[in-house]
């Protein structure tokens, strides 16, 4: 990074229901000035950033931003889906959700874990389980637990939360209101495509959401697959009022590709709904 990042030159005043945010594993490399990334992320209009170190979020709050997302618990392989590991994940939620309440953390991310060889019924019903005993927590802190969509086809094999309709199942058996799903549009696109639809059809159930392109994972321009501004129209037209968080791994420099993915993002919404 060569200096202050300039605001983003994109008019910001858009009927946009959303907050824009960025997760910070994809942009801060090593070496990064840690102060310097966040400040130029505040200055192009970034309201948030999450996954954040938590030594670092004083930072954060210097700059402006809140956390809008942190793990719930570990971890992505070992999750929900066994009874075995509610105990150690409910010690591992009361924790986090006491941090995110003290921080304003609005969500706290959640994982299916493998399949391993269990059926998809069997992992929805007992993941639910362990969801609806950890909503209360969830609840009376006013923050949301928010399952994560992941694909299973490329980067976390055998993943059993692979698929919106599996997802929904588990939020509709455990029925709270702080408990929903993370639809991350990068993992549903290499699953089952349908993005529009199926966040039309489900928006209720979606909390929060994550972009980056297909394939690879990379910025959001004309060279991956994914029509970005007919997502994010979509997106705005359920009338969601939660963060979109930008979980790409950029191409070149981490300022620019911040500001690209704002200014893409509020220029779709200017020119209104698909």
């Amino acid at each position: 990074m060569t200096g202050p990042a300039p605001a983003s030159n994109v008019d910001s005043r858009t009927p946009a229901t959303f907050r824009q945010s960025f997760t910070w594993w994809t942009f801060a490399g090593p070496g990064t000035d840690a102060d310097a990334l966040l400040g130029d992320a505040a200055r192009i209009g970034y309201e948030a950033v999450e996954l954040l170190p938590l030594d670092l979020w004083p930072n954060a709050r210097k700059a402006g931003l809140t956390i809008s997302a942190m793990n719930g618990h570990r971890s992505i392989e070992e999750g929900l889906n066994r009874r075995e590991h509610h105990a150690r994940i409910l010690r591992e939620l009361e924790e986090n959700v006491r941090l995110a309440a003290r921080w304003g953390v609005t969500n706290l991310i959640c994982f299916s874990g493998n399949r391993a060889g269990l059926a998809d019924p069997e992992g929805a019903e007992v993941t639910a389980e362990g969801l609806r005993r950890a909503a209360p927590l969830a609840e009376s802190a006013g923050v949301t637990l928010v399952l994560e969509l992941l694909n299973s086809r490329v980067d976390h094999p055998d993943y059993q939360c692979d698929r919106t309709a599996w997802g929904v199942g588990v939020v509709r058996q455990v029925a709270s209101p702080s408990v929903k799903l993370l639809y991350d549009v990068y993992h549903a696109q290499i699953m089952e495509g349908d993005l529009i639809r199926n966040i039309r059809e489900h928006a209720e159930h979606f909390a929060h959401y994550h972009t980056a392109g297909n394939p690879g994972r990379r910025d959001l321009d004309d060279t991956q697959e994914i029509h970005y501004p007919g997502v994010l129209r979509a997106i705005q037209g359920t009338g969601y009022t939660g963060y979109v968080a930008h979980e790409f791994v950029p191409k070149g420099d981490p300022v620019q590709a911040l500001r690209a993915a704002f200014d893409l993002t509020v220029s779709s919404l200017q020119k209104g709904d698909t």
